[in-house]
């Protein structure tokens, strides 16, 4: 069976830093940013390689500002 992975991308400008995705990432890609954006808001970044595409993250996120790639290798 073919391994997935994924990758998440983030609009960092938009995000609001509510920090639902984090709480919905199985495994501990994202995190809050120490720096912020430009409207003040510390924003989600992508913290490791682990992301296997589930989504959850973008499915959460009330402001449609992450996207998500899956790929099997």
């Amino acid at each position: 069976m073919a391994k997935v992975q994924g990758d998440v991308v983030i609009d960092i400008e938009h995000c609001k830093g509510c920090e639902l995705c984090n709480a919905a990432c199985p495994l501990d890609v994202l995190a809050m940013s120490a720096e912020v954006n430009s409207k003040g808001y510390h924003y989600a970044i992508k913290v490791n390689g682990s992301c296997n595409g589930c989504s959850n993250c973008a499915i959460v996120c009330p402001d449609g500002v992450i996207t998500v790639y899956r790929a099997k290798v």
